[in-house]
C-alpha cells in the first residue's frame, strides 16, 4: 500500500503539487478561524442552584432550603459529586456532573427536581439556577469611575444601562454587579401613630402592595370604532407612595404619610467593593457562557463599550482591570514564538547535516504543511488553539522532520551513489530509494503515535489539559508521513539534481569522532555494558530525589491575596480595613497601581464569601517596569508588607487558578483537608487541631482553616404559651421582628426600565442597638401592642459563618499551600503526623484532597496505560522485524532514555510533574524511532550478504548522520520553549528538559550500546561468533 501511495505520487507530480497547495489554503482558512484560549476549558459540567433568603442563619437555612434542596438532588443520575455552602441569607448548591455530560440535559435533570420541591420551601427566598458560565467564565472586568455620582446612582447606571446592553454580546451569560448600592423606598413606620391606630405592619404591607398597579378593563364600542380601557394606579414616586390610604378611622382616610415616614434608601448589602484605597466603588464582571471563545467575547464586550460610551452620563468612564483576552494574546504569544524560534533553529541544522540548500528546502517544506495540515484537523475536530494544543505542535516539530529526514537523506544518499553510473532515470532511482525507506518510516511515526495514545485516557482536570496535546501530536505527526510519502519525494524529484559525492562538513567531523569510540567500544564489550548498569543505578538512586507534584504552578500575571478578617465583623468595618491594606500596599511597593477588592457575595451569588472574606485584586505595572527581579519577589515583599497588620490572615491565588481549585474541590490550595462529621463544634476543634499540626511540617505555606465560629447570634426563643394569650403564633413574632430588622418587600415601584423596590422596616435606632431592639413592641391582632421581652427570651451566643456539606454531609477544612519541596512528600509526612496525633470521634472521618488528588490519579492512571502502550509498540516492532529477538533489543533503548530525563529533572531541580510524564512518552517514542532506523539497516546489509560486524560497522556509520540528525533537530526544537518566560512557559519546561536530557543519553547509547548487542543477540548463536571475533577486531574496523 505504501508503495503504491509513492509510485502514484511520483507518476502524478503536478496533481500532488496543486494538492499541496490545496491543502496550504484550506489550512491557512482553518487556522484563521480555530477559536483562542489561554487554556483548555477545563470544567466540568457543574449546575449551580443559588438561594437567597434575606435574614435567616446559616443553620436555618440549612435545615430549611439547603438538606430538602440536597435529598432531592442526590438521585440525578450521572452526577459525581454535591456540594453546598450555606451563609447567613444565602445557599449555593452545586451539582457536579461527570465529564461528558451535556450541560443542557443536566440543567434540565436540576430544574426538574427543583420545581418539584419548590412548594416545600419557605416562603419569600428568591433565585434559581444560577447561569449557563463555567468557574472559568469571569472574562472581564471593570469599575465605573464617575466622582459625581453617588453608590446609588452609579449601581443603577450599571444594573438599568450597561449590564442589558453588554448580556446582548454574543458568548455572554451574564454580567454580574458588585459594589455600589441598590436604590429603593423606605417606608419607617411609626409605632407609637400605628398603636394609637390599632394597625399592624401586615396591614400596611397589604396596603401599599393593593394601591400599587395598572390594569385593563376591556373594550369599549363607540360607533364604528373601539376604545381601550386602561386603569392606572401604580405608583411612579415617592409622593404616590405617601397618598396610599391604609385605614379609615371615624370617617376620615389614614393615608401612609401620617403615620410613616417615606424616603430614599437601599436594599440590605451583602458585599462591598473597594477600590486603591480611596474609596467603595462599583464593579462589574462579564461571564462568559460555557464554551465561549474568550478573544470573540472580550472584543464584542469592548466594542459594545465603546458604542455606549456616548450615551452614559458626562464624565462616567468604565475602568477595565483585568482582561482575558490581554492572558490570551501573551499565553499563545509565548508559544507562537517558540514555534517560530524552533523553526528557525531547525532549519539551520538541516542545512548544516545535509549541506546541500535544495534538499534541506525539500525536507524543510513538511513544517509549515503538517502545520497546516493540522490545523484543519483541530477545526473538524472543535479543538481550540491554545497553549496546550500549540504546545503540542511545539513538541512535535522536531519529529514532524524526522520521516521527511529519512526520505531525502536516502534519496540524496541513492542518488550520489547512482549518478556515478548515470544508467537509470532518476525518478526512478528517487522511487527506488523512497521505497526502501517506506515501512521504517511508517513502523517508526505509528510507534510516536502509539506512544502517545496513552495521554487520550487521562481524566478530569489533567485529561482535559493533556489531551489536546496528545490529540495535536497524534495529527501533525499524521500530517508529516502522508506529506513524507507524497510531496516530498516530488519536490526532491524537482529539486535535487545534481549531488556531491562528499558528505558534508559536519556529518564528516562527527564520523571522524564516531568511528574510533565505536571501534574502542566493539572492543572492550564488558566495559561499555557495565558503564551502562552503572548509568540505569544511578538513575534509580537519582529518582529517589526527584520530588513528585500535580502541574506547575502557572504564571497567570495577575495576583489576588485573599485576606480573612474576624467572622464577626460588619461591612462597614471589613471596607475600611480594605481600604487601609490598600493605602498600606500602595504606599511600600511601587510595583502595584492599583487594587480593587471585594469582600462579600456578589448580586448573583455565584461566589458567597462571608464580609469577613476579601479578594483583593491587584494591578500591577509593566513587567518591564518592575524594580522586583521577579513575581515571587514581588510576593514575598507583600507578605512582609501584609505580616505587619493585626487581625488578618492571607493567602495567594491567582483569577484562573482561584476558580480552577474551587471548581474541583470547592475550596484554594494545593492540599485541602477535609474533616467530615455532625458536629460543628467538634469539626472546628479537629479542624484548628490539624491546622497546627500542618504548619510543623516542612514546606507548609498559608496553611489556614475558615474560622468558623465567632460570629455573634442574638437567640429570640418564643414563649408559645405567652404568645398565645395575645393571639399571636410563633411565625407573628418572627415575621414581626424581620421586618423590624431585614426589612420586608411590599411591591416594585416602575420607572422605565427600572424596577426599584418598596421596602418596609423598622426605625433606624433598632438597628444599631441590641437595647433598643429588646424593648421593641409587637402588634396583636386586636390591637393592643406586647413588648417582645414578655413574649421571649432572649440570649447572645456565638455560632458559624458558613456549613459547608459534601454528599449529604459537614464538613470543615483545613487548606495548605506547599512552597519548596513536593507536594506528594508533603503529604506523605502531614498523614503520618496526623494519623499519629489526631484521634478521631466515630462518625468523622479526613479525606486529603487537592492537586495531590489529581496527582495521585494522573499517576494511578498512567501506570496502567503506559505498559499497555510499550506492549502495542513490541508488537509493531515484531511485525516490521518479524523477530522477538529485535523487537526487544530495540526496546532496550527506553531505560537509557529514561535515564537522561531523570538526571536532567533532578539537576534542574524541577519536580515529576503530568508535564514531565508526558515529557518521558515522548522519549520513549523517539528513542524507540532511533533503533528502528539502525536495526532495519543492519537487517538490510546482513541480507545483502555482509557478515554481521560489517553489516554492523558499515550501517553504524552510514545511518549516523540520521540518527544524530533526528536526535539534534527534536531537542534543539525544544530549546525555545526551556528559555521560554510568559504564562504557561512553566507547564512546558519540565517537558522540554526531560525530552531533551533523555536524548542525549539515548541517542549516544543507541549509537554504542546498539551494536553490541546486536552483534551479540539479534539472530541465533551470533553471541558466540561475536565473542570469537573480538580479537579479531582492530584489522576489520581499520578496514571496514
Amino acid at each position: 500500500m505504501l508503495n503504491r501511495l509513492v509510485q502514484f505520487a511520483l507518476t502524478q507530480r503536478l496533481f500532488v503539487l496543486l494538492a499541496a497547495v490545496l491543502l496550504a489554503g484550506f489550512g491557512w482558512y482553518a487556522f484563521r478561524s480555530l477559536p483562542i484560549d489561554a487554556f483548555p476549558d477545563v470544567s466540568s459540567t457543574q449546575v449551580k442552584i443559588i438561594m437567597k433568603a434575606p435574614g435567616m442563619t446559616p443553620e436555618e437555612i440549612e435545615s430549611r432550603i439547603a438538606v430538602p434542596i440536597e435529598v432531592e438532588m442526590l438521585g440525578i443520575p450521572k452526577q459525581r459529586i454535591l456540594r453546598s455552602v450555606t451563609k447567613y441569607g444565602l445557599v449555593d448548591v452545586t451539582v457536579d456532573f461527570q465529564d461528558g455530560t451535556d450541560l443542557y440535559w443536566a440543567r434540565q435533570q436540576v430544574a426538574e427536581r427543583l420545581n418539584n420541591i419548590v412548594g416545600d420551601l419557605p416562603s419569600g427566598i428568591t433565585g434559581g439556577i444560577a447561569p449557563i458560565t463555567t468557574p472559568l467564565g469571569e472574562m472581564f472586568m471593570f469599575t465605573i469611575e464617575a466622582p459625581q455620582l453617588t453608590l446609588e446612582e452609579r449601581r443603577s447606571l450599571l444594573d438599568w444601562v450597561i449590564r442589558p446592553a453588554l448580556r446582548a454580546v454574543p458568548g455572554v451569560a451574564d454580567v454580574n454587579a458588585l459594589g455600589g448600592k441598590v436604590h429603593s423606598f423606605e417606608v419607617l413606620p411609626d409605632p407609637a401613630k400605628l398603636q394609637a391606630l390599632g394597625l399592624s405592619m401586615a396591614q400596611i404591607k397589604t396596603a401599599v402592595e393593593a394601591n400599587n398597579r395598572n390594569d385593563g378593563a376591556g373594550r369599549l364600542g363607540e360607533g364604528g370604532e373601539v376604545l381601550l380601557v386602561r386603569t392606572e394606579g401604580s405608583i411612579k414616586t415617592q409622593d404616590d407612595l405617601r397618598a396610599v390610604v391604609v385605614a379609615r378611622k371615624n370617617g376620615t382616610a389614614v393615608r401612609l404619610g401620617d403615620v410613616a415616614l417615606v424616603r430614599d434608601g437601599s436594599t440590605t448589602r451583602y458585599g462591598v467593593v473597594t477600590m486603591d484605597g480611596k474609596a467603595e466603588a462599583v464593579q462589574g464582571l462579564v461571564l462568559g457562557l460555557a464554551g465561549a471563545n474568550a478573544q470573540q467575547v472580550v472584543n464584542g464586550v469592548k466594542a459594545k463599550i465603546a458604542e455606549l460610551q456616548p450615551t452614559l452620563p458626562a464624565g462616567v468612564t468604565l475602568k477595565v482591570f483585568y482582561d482575558r483576552a490581554s492572558l490570551v494574546e501573551k499565553a499563545v504569544g509565548t508559544v507562537s514564538k517558540a514555534l517560530l524560534e524552533a523553526t528557525l533553529i531547525v532549519l539551520v541544522l538541516l542545512g548544516a547535516f545535509l549541506g546541500n540548500l535544495r534538499a534541506a528546502v525539500a525536507v524543510a517544506v513538511v513544517l509549515p504543511l503538517a502545520a497546516l495540515g493540522t490545523f484543519i484537523l483541530m477545526r473538524s475536530y472543535g479543538m481550540s488553539a491554545n497553549l496546550m494544543s500549540l504546545g503540542g505542535l511545539a513538541i512535535a516539530l522536531g519529529m514532524l522532520v524526522d520521516a521527511a529526514i529519512v526520505v531525502v537523506e536516502n534519496i540524496v544518499q541513492h542518488l550520489g551513489r547512482e549518478t556515478a553510473g548515470g544508467k537509470l532515470p532518476r525518478l526512478h532511482i528517487v522511487l527506488r530509494a523512497v521505497r526502501e525507506v517506506a515501512v521504517p518510516v511508517a513502523a517508526g511515526v505509528l510507534i510516536i503515535v502509539t506512544v502517545f495514545l496513552p495521554l487520550l485516557t487521562l481524566q478530569d482536570l489533567e485529561g482535559k489539559y493533556f489531551v489536546p496535546v496528545a490529540l495535536t501530536i497524534v495529527f501533525a505527526l499524521a500530517s508529516s508521513l502522508v506529506l513524507s510519502l507524497t510531496v516530498i519525494p516530488v519536490l526532491a524529484s524537482f529539486l535535487l539534481k545534481k549531488v556531491s559525492h562528499d558528505e558534508p562538513w559536519l556529518p564528516r567531523q562527527l564520523l571522524r569522532l564516531y568511528e574510533p569510540v565505536l571501534g574502542w567500544a566493539l572492543k572492550r564489550q564488558t566495559v561499555v555494558f557495565a558503564a551502562a548498569a552503572a548509568l540505569l543505578l544511578l538513575a534509580a538512586g537519582v529518582y529517589t530525589q526527584v520530588g513528585k507534584t500535580f502541574l506547575p504552578e502557572m504564571d497567570e500575571g495577575d495576583i489576588i491575596v485573599g485576606i480573612e478578617k474576624l467572622p464577626s465583623v460588619s461591612l462597614e468595618e471589613t471596607a475600611a480595613l480594605d481600604l487601609m491594606v490598600h493605602q498600606t500596599l500602595m504606599k511600600n511597593i511601587p510595583e502595584i497601581t492599583g487594587v480593587v477588592a471585594r469582600a462579600g457575595s456578589d448580586e448573583i451569588g455565584l461566589d458567597p464569601m462571608g464580609l469577613n472574606q476579601t479578594d483583593t485584586f491587584l494591578v500591577l505595572k509593566p513587567r518591564a517596569e518592575w524594580k522586583m527581579a521577579s513575581k515571587d519577589a514581588l510576593i514575598d515583599r507583600i507578605r512582609e508588607v501584609l505580616d505587619q497588620m493585626p487581625g488578618i490572615s492571607y493567602s495567594f491565588t491567582q483569577p484562573i487558578d482561584m476558580r480552577v481549585s474551587e471548581m474541583i474541590i470547592g475550596v484554594r490550595g494545593d492540599l485541602a483537608i477535609k474533616i467530615f462529621g455532625p458536629d460543628l463544634a467538634k469539626l472546628n476543634e479537629l479542624a484548628s487541631q490539624i491546622e497546627g499540626l500542618m504548619k510543623t511540617v516542612p514546606g507548609n505555606q498559608d496553611v489556614y482553616t475558615v474560622e468558623n465560629d465567632g460570629v455573634q447570634y442574638l437567640r429570640v426563643v418564643v414563649d408559645r404559651l405567652a404568645a398565645g394569650r395575645y393571639g399571636l403564633s410563633v411565625e407573628d413574632v418572627q415575621d414581626a421582628l424581620r421586618v423590624q430588622i431585614e426589612g420586608q418587600r411590599a411591591g416594585t415601584v416602575i420607572d422605565g426600565n427600572q424596577r426599584i423596590p418598596i421596602v418596609i422596616r423598622g426605625p433606624d435606632m433598632v438597628k444599631v442597638s441590641p437595647a433598643e431592639f429588646a424593648a421593641l413592641r409587637i402588634a396583636a391582632p386586636d390591637g393592643q401592642s406586647v413588648p417582645l421581652e414578655t413574649l421571649a427570651r432572649l440570649t447572645r451566643e456565638s455560632g458559624p459563618v458558613k456549613i459547608d456539606r459534601e454528599m449529604g454531609s459537614r464538613y470543615s477544612v483545613v487548606i495548605a499551600n506547599v512552597t519548596g519541596r513536593d507536594l506528594v512528600g508533603f503529604v506523605d509526612e502531614a498523614k503520618a503526623n496526623v494519623g499519629s496525633q489526631v484521634k478521631l470521634p466515630t462518625g468523622y472521618r479526613i479525606s486529603w484532597g487537592g492537586q495531590f488528588e489529581n496527582q495521585q490519579r494522573a499517576a494511578a492512571r498512567l501506570a496502567l496505560v503506559v505498559p499497555l502502550a510499550i506492549g502495542f509498540i513490541f508488537l509493531i516492532l515484531f511485525s516490521t522485524f518479524g523477530s522477538v529477538r529485535q523487537a526487544l533489543l530495540v526496546l532496550s533503548n527506553i531505560p537509557f532514555a529514561l535515564v537522561g530525563g531523570i538526571v536532567a529533572l533532578w539537576v534542574t531541580g524541577e519536580y515529576l510533574s503530568v508535564p514531565a510524564s508526558v515529557g518521558f512518552i515522548a522519549l520513549l517514542g523517539i528513542a524507540v524511532l532511533n533503533g528502528v532506523v539502525l536495526v532495519s539497516y543492519f537487517n538490510q546489509l546482513h541480507a545483502e550478504g555482509h557478515d554481521l560486524l560489517s553489516s554492523v560497522t558499515q550501517g553504524a556509520r552510514r545511518r549516523l548522520r540520521p540518527v544524530l540528525m533526528t536526535a539534534s533537530i527534536t531537542a534543539f526544537g525544544l530549546i525555545p520553549l526551556l528559555f521560554a518566560t510568559g504564562p504557561g512557559s512553566e507547564i512546558q519546561r519540565p517537558l522540554a528538559i526531560v525530552v531533551i536530557g533523555g536524548l542525549i543519553t539515548a541517542t549516544a547509547l543507541t549509537l554504542i550500546l546498539l551494536p553490541i548487542l546486536y552483534l551479540r543477540f539479534a539472530h541465533p548463536r551470533a553471541g558466540l561468533r561475536a565473542a570469537a571475533s573480538e580479537a579479531a577486531l582492530p584489522t576489520e574496523v581499520a578496514h571496514g
